[in-house]
């Protein structure tokens, strides 16, 4: 099969009993020409060259040479000259629309030997010469000056050729001769300067064709006087015709030729302006015809719209479209109008953009399967107790003034066959239904998109819907108690004002759901659990908040096939927070610690349980306690060194420190003690050093412990044994409290059991329980802490007298 007869197939044909295909016939065609010898160089745009509208006087210097396409459309240009393109060897598309060339010679394009698309419309060309090239395939010499149609036997060349435009005054029946062996596509003949001649009628033999296209004066009657004749011909199209009384019959009288045959399927009619009564005579002339599809496009009514005979006899015509009708008659009968629509015995019609507020039930048993009447002005009337359409299988009421949904659901009670309604871009609303809505039960696919309708539509639905469109409208939620829409198998609510996807709880047969531009922040991250028969998932843009709950809907929408989840990955994105803002869902991430509270809390104990254990060991693997008490000790004594009061510093002292010790330890105050105190030049007295001979040793403890500045008291299971030791701590102590001084220190050298402690020395007990001491630690590591310690016990700026001058 050749291009052109696919296009043919697809722009032409029509369903047997659906609405036309073809709607704007000359758009339509136009493209399919346009696609069938442009389309093959869209690979290749970067050799095409536009000088289109330039306001050019001639063709421009410079042209690539390499470029393959050259538009020079709506410029000045008048002439065409050899040398302007044949450096050209490439072109294969020239548009020279919409100029001023007067004379064209085919010989200009000698050496472009590859040129298929040549347009030279609107021009003012009178005459052509040489021949055309046999590679051309698109050829229009359409909205000329020619005065007969310019077509030479060279023509018959043009085997290749598909689409042929073609202007001319007047018609000779074999004019177009050369080419009667040749079957194009698509022939256009430009009739607006065609001149009639009273009382002659002349004859043309078009070339077998798939399209035929006549274009006559947009502004003249209709009189063209032609009997125009085709073998083979499936679509006619027919622009700018304008009709009275006088003119109607010359128009089925041009139609009759063309209309005879069985081959003409598809006849349109663009650019109308009759009155009702032509009208309905043009309707009546093709109810026998073979025309099947007829289509209208910019009707206007005129004059008068009065009640008119039309006999609805056996057609084969399938379907009538008529889009745009503009009536210029304000007073007539509705039912004069409606009803010669209304009663029209074939499956298909189609009246959109039109100022019609009703449409009659027809009074009998309709044939209609297939009604279209977009974009009209009906209301909540329309078909209210009609029970003549019972064979209607598609209404469509699109852009009209609905308002009420239980009337439309209530118009279709006895449509029952009716399997798809669309009322979209209406005004339905969606107040809550008391009434139990009665919708035929044969409607499989419902459109009720872009109305105001809200939750409470759920509860006004066909039972056995299938397809159920309700975007953009004001749903804020899906009810949780819809249990009669088991049938359903695609949902469309996208762009309204959800906040969750649905689930498939009342869906169970859902496989299509389109969610997308809603207000969906935190989607069920079960919905795949709950929707397994799932096969596409539209939920794009929305404002998804990527926390710990949209993890696992995340995981599981990216898991999903593409094929399955519409616009994966771009438009799923995080709106918030504000750190994740723009972020694709499919780079969010967040640790399952961090989502799962007893998780974390868990950790976080087992983690500093952990730690505290580990501290523990390490306290006590490296006697932490003991260096934290040391370094407290060394605190306070420095602080108390340096708020002793100033009269204690002015006494009359002769030693920083007194030692009291068991004879037992003497070994440790020799070789410990004294080294490291005296060294920094602190003054110790010893009983066996220091006592004064002749004195008793009770006068020589109390002489020695007023002297020194601080008293030390080693301590050790031996001290607790001498009776001296106990001496020396009971006047230390009494001088403490005598003084109010804070004097005393305790080292303890071996640790001394409580229970070892003898009962007279409970003033010992109660100091070990009330000050802190300094322990002797074993390791030396520790001594120096010991020492540094015990040194800030004593006030170096002491100033002492000396013992000879005290003896003086």
């Amino acid at each position: 099969m050749s291009l052109w007869d696919s296009l043919w197939d697809s722009l032409c044909n029509m369903t047997q009993d659906g609405e036309p295909i073809v709607g704007s016939f000359h758009f339509a065609c136009t493209l399919a020409l346009i696609v069938g010898t442009v389309i093959q160089f869209s690979d290749e745009r970067e050799s095409m060259v536009d000088y289109s509208n330039r306001n050019l006087s001639h063709v421009p210097k410079g042209l690539p040479p390499r470029a393959k396409a050259l538009s020079l459309s709506q410029n000045s240009i008048s002439e065409l000259r050899m040398s302007d393109i044949s450096f050209l060897s490439q072109l294969r598309v020239l548009r020279l629309s919409h100029n001023r060339i007067r004379r064209l010679d085919f010989g200009v394009f000698l050496f472009n030997r590859d040129l298929e698309y040549l347009d030279v419309s609107h021009n003012r060309l009178q005459n052509i010469s040489c021949c055309p090239m046999v590679s051309l395939k698109h050829l229009d010499l359409s909205f000329n000056d020619f005065d007969v149609l310019p077509v030479y036997k060279e023509f018959g060349n043009l085997t290749q050729l598909s689409f042929l435009g073609l202007s001319a005054a007047k018609f000779r029946q074999l004019d177009l001769l050369p080419m009667a062996h040749l079957h194009l596509s698509y022939i256009l003949l430009d009739l607006v300067r065609y001149q009639r001649k009273d009382g002659e009628t002349e004859s043309l033999q078009v070339p077998n064709t798939n399209v035929l296209h006549l274009v006559f004066h947009p502004n003249s009657w209709f009189s063209v006087q032609v009997n125009i004749s085709v073998n083979a011909l499936g679509c006619l199209q027919l622009s700018n015709i304008k009709l009275n009384d006088k003119n109607c019959q010359r128009l089925m009288t041009f139609l009759s030729e063309l209309t005879k045959g069985p081959a003409l399927l598809n006849l349109t009619l663009q650019h109308v302006e009759t009155n009702w009564k032509c009208l309905v005579k043009l309707f009546q002339f093709l109810w026998p015809r073979s025309v099947e599809y007829l289509n209208i496009y910019n009707l206007t009514i005129t004059e008068s719209i009065n009640t008119e005979r039309f006999i609805y006899s056996e057609t084969v015509l399938k379907s009538l479209k008529i889009e745009h009708i503009t009536n210029q008659v304000f007073l007539f009968s509705k039912e004069v109008l409606y009803s010669v629509f209304a009663e029209m015995n074939i499956a298909t019609l189609s009246l959109s953009d039109t100022p019609f507020i009703h449409m009659m039930c027809p009074k009998f048993p309709s044939t209609f399967r297939f009604l279209n009447f977009t974009q009209n002005v009906f209301t909540d009337s329309i078909f209210q107790d009609c029970s003549t359409l019972r064979r209607l299988e598609t209404l469509i009421l699109q852009r009209n003034g609905l308002k009420d949904l239980f009337k439309v659901s209530l118009m279709t009670k006895n449509m029952f066959s009716l399997e798809t309604l669309d009322v979209s871009l209406n005004s339905l609303n969606s107040h809550t239904y008391d009434r139990t809505c009665t919708w035929a039960e044969s409607i499989l696919v419902l459109n009720l998109s872009s109305n105001v309708l809200t939750d409470s539509v759920f509860r006004c639905l066909p039972p056995k819907v299938r397809v159920l469109d309700l975007h953009n409208n004001k749903i804020l939620s899906i009810p949780k108690d819809v249990t009669h829409l088991q049938a359903l198998q695609e949902l469309n609510v996208a762009s309204n004002s959800l906040t969750d996807l649905p689930g498939c709880g009342a869906f169970s047969s859902l496989s299509v759901l389109a969610i997308n531009h809603n207000s969906v922040s935190q989607p069920s991250e079960d919905f795949f659990q709950s929707c397994r028969n799932i096969r596409s998932l539209t939920a794009g843009n929305n404002p998804f908040r990527c926390t710990c709950e949209l993890r696992e809907f995340a995981k599981s929408i990216g898991q999903a096939s593409r094929e399955v989840v519409e616009g994966w990955p771009d438009a799923y994105k995080c709106d918030y927070p504000e750190s994740t803002k723009g972020t694709p869902l499919q780079d969010f991430h967040m640790s399952p610690l961090s989502c799962d509270p007893i998780l974390l809390t868990v950790t976080i104990g087992a983690t500093l349980l952990l730690l505290a254990a580990t501290g523990a060991f390490f306290c006590l693997y490296f006697d932490v306690p003991w260096y934290v008490r040391m370094l407290c000790q060394w605190t306070r004594t420095r602080h108390r060194a340096r708020n002793i009061p100033l009269e204690e510093l002015q006494r009359n002292l002769q030693f920083h420190a007194f030692v009291s010790y068991s004879e037992h330890d003497s070994a440790w105050v020799k070789n410990e003690l004294l080294p490291n105190l005296e060294k920094d030049d602190i003054r110790v007295c010893l009983h066996e050093r220091n006592f004064v001979p002749g004195k008793s040793i009770v006068e020589n403890i109390i002489h020695s412990i007023e002297k020194s500045y601080k008293s030390i008291f080693v301590l050790s299971p031996h001290f607790i044994q001498s009776e001296w030791c106990h001496y020396e701590l009971y006047f230390a102590h009494h001088n403490l409290f005598h003084e109010g001084s804070d004097n005393l220190i305790l080292i303890l050298l071996e640790p001394i059991p409580q229970n070892n402690i003898p009962g007279r020395y409970h003033k010992l007990r109660a100091l070990m329980a009330q000050r802190t001491y300094l322990e002797w630690p074993t390791e030396k590591g520790k001594r120096g802490l010991f020492w540094a310690n015990l040194r800030a016990s004593f006030v170096m700026k002491l100033t002492l007298v000396n013992e000879d001058d005290v003896r003086t």
